[in-house]
């Protein structure tokens, strides 16, 4: 076996693994945004994040009226938080004052606007 057909082999050999992506990559996060849930998933989202300015009593204050406490308020706001929270031209990105929400929160509200906003 002369040593061009060894290296290769080895190389090749090398270049195999049954390990999985998480191993080579273990910063990947799984996002899961398959059936994304309003009152599992978006709700602790709204309220950790938005409620400080949108609720029902301090929308009018400090939410430019805009309150996202109830499934209707959110539905028909729907299209403006996607905007809002992946901080797209001509809305006001948020939330306010804070740093933009992981990729996958954005994710999972984006996934679930797209799926018709569900009361799930």
């Amino acid at each position: 076996m002369n040593k061009f057909a060894i290296y290769l082999f080895l190389l090749v050999g090398a270049a195999c693994s049954w390990e999985s992506e998480e191993t080579f990559y273990p910063d990947v996060e799984n996002c899961d945004t398959l059936d994304v849930s309003y009152s599992l998933d978006i709700v602790p989202v709204l309220s950790s994040n938005c409620f400080s300015c949108h609720s029902n009593s301090n929308a009018a204050d400090f939410g430019s009226g805009i309150a996202l406490e109830d499934y209707a308020d959110v539905n028909a706001s729907s299209t403006l938080i996607v905007a809002a929270i992946k901080h797209m031209e001509g809305v006001p990105a948020m939330p306010r004052n804070s740093d933009k929400l992981d990729d996958c929160t954005i994710s999972k509200i984006e996934a679930w606007v797209n799926d018709g906003s569900p009361e799930n």
